[in-house]
């Protein structure tokens, strides 16, 4: 018999122009504008929402697991096994026909429609001299701008800038949403009638990106981009050159040696290139699911100490969240570059 119960963890630069708001204008044109073309900024953060949606939308139509909860043992009274360790699966909630809704799924959304609330609240009326929320929104998004530009270039960060920017901050919040005591720990499930304790088997809320659903349909949404935007930067024969085309000055027999070298190689790299999405949501899905492990042991080495002994290990997983989505927009950015590197982009720093 499945009851519902809720148990919780007892744990304790000016920038003028608008970026989100496309109606609101500042009453004075901005002296010394952080970007060089505004409306640019402005457009992009224009799709965050989209971008969002999308993530979200692969994440429900193309990876949503179709699971049951187990049915209550009947019979003798017995011990019913316990599982401290976070299930690989999420969890379904409910179905909508053949379409399965699940606990992560239920996350991504509420983060992703705060995070859309949040920067069109922060953004609708925009003023000269930001302050509160506008003031922070526009100091990430100029710290997230200056340090892509420095790392792949002027050119590719007006290009990429909306995509890296929003996979940033969408998996930092989502890694913080996981920590909020009671995400977990609130859901259906049964009594230990030994311990007389209340055993959670199917929560409500799970962190998002302990679903290894929504971390590869993120990577998948990059491969993708990624193939535009080296087709765009390339072309077709020049996306086959660099992947095939011997590098460097070489003459005679040893550029006959460097062209069947850089042949085998090209293959090698076509393996690597296929393989991208895979490390990327296993790196960012194995990360977050060891820090919920660690979590739940941590609460249950000393009962009577749950509400203490896990503190300390909240405050590294802070900093966990934030390590992971600089390392998956990082790495997404340097792929980025990678393909599309040539002549005008060998100012940017490595």
């Amino acid at each position: 018999m499945n009851n519902m119960l809720f148990c919780m963890r007892d744990v304790s630069g000016p920038c003028g122009a608008p970026f989100l708001s496309g109606n609101a204008r500042p009453s004075q044109p901005t002296e010394a504008p952080l970007f060089d073309n505004p409306r640019m900024v402005h457009r992009y953060f224009r799709q965050l929402p989209l971008l969002l949606s999308l993530v979200a939308l692969l994440l429900c139509g193309s990876f949503a697991p179709s699971v049951r909860a187990q049915e209550a043992t009947t019979g003798k009274a017995s011990v019913p096994e316990q599982h401290e360790a976070v299930p690989l699966k999420p969890a379904p909630i409910f179905t909508i026909g053949s379409f399965t809704v699940t606990n992560s799924m239920i996350v991504t959304w509420i983060v992703a429609a705060g995070i859309i609330i949040f920067a069109q609240t922060a953004m609708r009326n925009v003023k000269q001299v930001p302050s509160g929320a506008q003031n922070f929104w526009e100091w990430l998004v100029e710290g997230l701008y200056n340090f892509l530009e420095a790392v792949i270039g002027s050119h590719l960060v007006r290009k990429t800038f909306w995509f890296f920017s929003t996979i940033f901050i969408f998996i930092l919040f989502l890694n913080w949403f996981g920590l909020i005591p009671g995400v977990g720990t609130i859901g259906w499930g049964h009594h230990d009638p030994v311990t007389n304790a209340f055993h959670v088997d199917r929560p409500l809320l799970r962190g998002a990106n302990a679903d290894l659903n929504l971390t590869f349909a993120m990577a998948a949404t990059f491969f993708a981009l990624w193939i535009v935007w080296a087709f765009q930067e390339n072309g077709v024969g020049g996306f086959i050159l660099h992947l095939f085309g011997p590098k460097g000055d070489s003459r005679g027999i040893l550029k006959i040696l460097m062209i069947v070298v850089f042949f085998m190689v090209g293959w090698l790299e076509i393996v690597s290139i296929l393989f991208r999405p895979i490390s990327l949501s296993f790196r960012l899905y194995g990360n977050v699911y060891a820090g919920e492990n660690m979590l739940e042991a941590m609460a249950h080495i000393v009962p009577a100490l749950s509400w203490l002994i896990p503190i300390p290990f909240y405050f590294m997983e802070l900093l966990v969240g934030i390590v992971q989505a600089l390392v998956f927009m990082l790495l997404t950015a340097v792929f980025t570059l990678l393909i599309a590197h040539h002549e005008p982009a060998q100012g940017a720093h490595h």
